[in-house]
């Protein structure tokens, strides 16, 4: 037998083969990290239409981030913050007692994030998604208090997204504040 099909064998009798087992953590792990862009998907049919119509007459800071930004951080946001909560779930040996506070916090927090657009773009609540907008980070931040025994790691994917909602309520803030004449509440 020649030298390099002794190695293939070698690598081949070395690798995991994908058992039954190992197929079902799999889907945990999709299912999971793939959920949080459902409401991502939703935001964006309702975003579409009112962000080349209602959103331009607004008005907005100068050091607003440009509206092409929006759906590539969203997509790396609702990525890390997926991933995150698998990890939990991971950890935690799935959806247990003990993952009843941790998970329940990000599936607030995952319903309020998901609230956020309709209000803001489908109601033109502006003031009431301002509030709403508050509430959802806080709420992010007990969610990453809450992860932080758990999966340290799982905490730092949700870092950048508390990060983003601080500048998305700082925005939400501004556009309430100078549009408060024509946009009555």
């Amino acid at each position: 037998m020649a030298a390099g099909a002794r190695g293939h064998d070698t690598i081949q009798h070395k690798t995991k083969e994908l058992t039954p087992g190992r197929r079902k953590m799999w889907l945990p792990l999709i299912g999971l990290t793939g959920l949080p862009h459902l409401g991502g998907l939703y935001g964006g049919f309702i975003t579409r239409k009112e962000v080349k119509t209602w959103y331009p007459t607004l008005q907005k800071p100068s050091w607003r981030p440009p509206n092409a930004a929006f759906p590539i951080v969203w997509t790396c946001l609702y990525t890390s913050m997926g991933y995150g909560s698998y990890l939990v779930w991971k950890e935690l040996g799935g959806f247990t007692e003990d993952a009843l506070v941790p998970l329940g916090l990000y599936g607030l927090q995952l319903a309020l994030n998901w609230a956020w657009t309709p209000i803001f773009f489908g109601a033109h609540k502006i003031k009431l998604a301002l509030m709403e907008i508050v509430l959802l980070t806080g709420t992010v931040g007990a969610t990453m208090v809450s992860w932080y025994p758990i999966s340290r790691t799982a905490t730092l994917l949700m870092a950048p997204y508390l990060t983003w909602l601080c500048i998305a309520t700082s925005l939400n803030y501004c556009i309430w504040r100078d549009n408060r004449e024509e946009k009555k509440e």
